[in-house]
């Protein structure tokens, strides 16, 4: 399969559909404070978050608190805790006792007692408040849409990936370490509904014309999951009978809305089948699925699914395959759905691995595809992404500066995922592959390494070079081919060193198994002009003269 080059209008597309790219490797104090376990968060490990906050949309301000319970791994004479401006610190405050603390940027150092015991679980309020960032170009430049529905009600929603979760909340930002569970309290006016992560717990009525939602999370959860949306919603629920029981499934979104989404939203069930089949149990029956109305495109907020795809088929109505399958499907409630999975159950230490989550979760529309329309549907969609990979700078970012990868990270990553599928040629135990991975790595923070480990264990298959060459480089790995003597010559080109990966070639339509390296080998067969690599493959073919 030749490289194909990206037209205007899928530029375009990616341009809007990925995540920030993170161009220029230009890095300060302020991306090694966030993107590294610093020795004053190595001390602690956080076990329990309460977020108690007040929304004020006239006035586009947060304040409230987050309390912070956490371990002692072994005592700490000061603590890092990340919040952004123009949001503030107004006070820190442990046992009863009033903390100093002092500001770096985005980093809050605070001083703690001598007290502290390595074991011990202790519990520190930070009062704070401000106007938030105001989200750009949400969700990729994200922050708070301030925004209005077409009744004038207020439409708002937090997202915050790629600035972090500190950009509207004091939290411990960097993904290595995540709470054990969390209780999200939102206070809001009492015309407008809120919706958080988890469980709703109860509404409470206040005297002064507000209301708080209490929303609590049974399982872990990153910080960039946590969310905050609101808006005059309308609800329905379901339960979907699924592999570890009832699984409550809950749906928002605006009042003039609810037709259109009852119709599209149908599509939940089908999502959680296809997925439950391939990856195995949704990994959060305790704290249910949610489908939320935003006033952005969505976002994979954990157990609140966040969407603004217009309801319709496809990215925005287009098929990103250009292929035909991707209008089978709404494209945010299926890739979004999918982070569940992965990005919420297994989810990368650091940001440089970010891969992780959106090369499988890329790979996971295929999938969807695959249950509900087989095999080469999903090859054909797959297949049909590689027009956005641009090869531009390696999959894997810089670690410990908060430095993702180029985002290739999605379809070149689903295509590497494709072609190891090809390689292993057995779907049943790449579906137990893929099913192992959510149950041995189930609700954990990871690298890159682990995974690849994994992977190699797990198929038996030496995959090393096949990692290296599409996460580590940028290169197309080319099968060179020349007629000699009335035999085919072939090695593998543009490749790293020692790449050595099997490839099915189509003789006159008919398969001829490769093993190539990068030294010339020689198998004998009929000159012909058709010769192509199987199609599975994210390969070149070139012949040369």
């Amino acid at each position: 399969m030749n490289c194909l080059k990206l037209s205007a209008s899928t530029a375009l597309i990616f341009l809007f559909l990925l995540l920030p790219v993170f161009l220029a490797a230009q890095f300060d104090r302020q991306d090694t404070l966030r993107g590294s376990v610093t020795p004053e968060r190595a001390w602690w490990d956080l076990t329990y978050y309460h977020l108690d906050i007040e929304v004020d949309p006239a006035k586009r301000t947060i304040e409230g608190r987050n309390t912070v319970q956490y371990r002692v791994l072994e005592p700490g004479k000061r603590m890092q805790v990340d919040l952004q401006p123009p949001m503030a610190l107004r006070g820190a405050v442990q046992n009863g006792q009033p903390l100093e603390y002092s500001r770096d940027g985005n980093v809050y150092y605070i001083q703690m007692p001598q007290s502290l015991k390595a074991g011990q679980v202790y519990e520190l309020v930070l009062e704070y408040g401000g106007k938030p960032r105001v989200a750009v170009r949400a969700p990729w430049d994200g922050g708070l849409s301030w925004d209005e529905d077409e009744n004038g009600n207020p439409f708002v929603a937090t997202s915050c990936q790629g600035e972090g979760a500190s950009l509207w909340w004091p939290c411990k930002d960097h993904m290595y370490d995540e709470p054990d569970s969390m209780l999200i309290s939102v206070r809001v006016p009492d015309t407008l509904v809120e919706v958080s992560n988890g469980k709703l717990l109860s509404v409470e009525k206040n005297e002064d014309g507000t209301h708080t939602f209490h929303w609590y999370v049974d399982n872990p959860i990153n910080n960039y999951g946590v969310n905050v949306n609101i808006g005059d919603y309308v609800h329905w629920s379901e339960t979907y009978a699924g592999e570890k029981g009832a699984l409550d499934c809950n749906y928002y979104v605006l009042r003039g809305n609810l037709d259109k989404a009852k119709s599209q939203f149908r599509q939940v069930p089908m999502m959680l089948e296809a997925f439950e089949h391939w990856f195995g149990p949704y990994p959060f029956y305790e704290d249910g699925f949610k489908l939320v109305e935003v006033p952005y495109l969505g976002m994979e907020h954990q157990s609140s699914v966040t969407y603004g795809n217009k309801y319709q088929n496809g990215y925005l109505g287009m098929d990103l395959s250009g292929t035909g399958w991707g209008q089978k499907f709404d494209f945010i409630i299926i890739h979004e759905a999918g982070h569940e999975w992965f990005a919420n159950n297994i989810t990368y230490k650091d940001i440089a691995d970010m891969w992780v989550h959106e090369g499988f979760t890329a790979y996971s529309e295929n999938l969807y595809l695959d249950y509900h329309y087989g095999s080469e549907a999903s090859a054909d969609y797959v297949i049909g992404t590689r027009k956005a990979i641009m090869n531009d700078r390696p999959v894997i970012g810089d670690y410990d500066v908060n430095h993702a990868g180029s985002s290739d990270m999605y379809y070149k990553g689903a295509n590497m995922l494709h072609t190891i599928r090809t390689l292993l040629g057995d779907d049943e135990k790449w579906r137990s592959i893929l099913r192992g991975l959510n149950k041995d790595f189930y609700h954990q923070t990871v690298t890159t390494k682990q995974i690849e480990e994994y992977l190699i264990e797990k198929s038996g298959l030496d995959l090393q070079p096949v990692f290296d060459q599409y996460l580590r480089d940028t290169r197309i790995p080319v099968l060179a081919c020349k007629w000699e003597k009335g035999k085919l010559s072939y090695r593998w080109e543009q490749t790293i060193s020692g790449f050595d990966m099997p490839v099915t070639l189509l003789h006159k339509g008919e398969p001829v198994v490769l093993k190539p390296d990068t030294e010339w080998q020689r198998i004998n067969l009929k000159r012909t002009d058709d010769l192509k690599v199987q199609r599975d493959y994210y390969v070149r073919l070139q012949i040369k003269d």
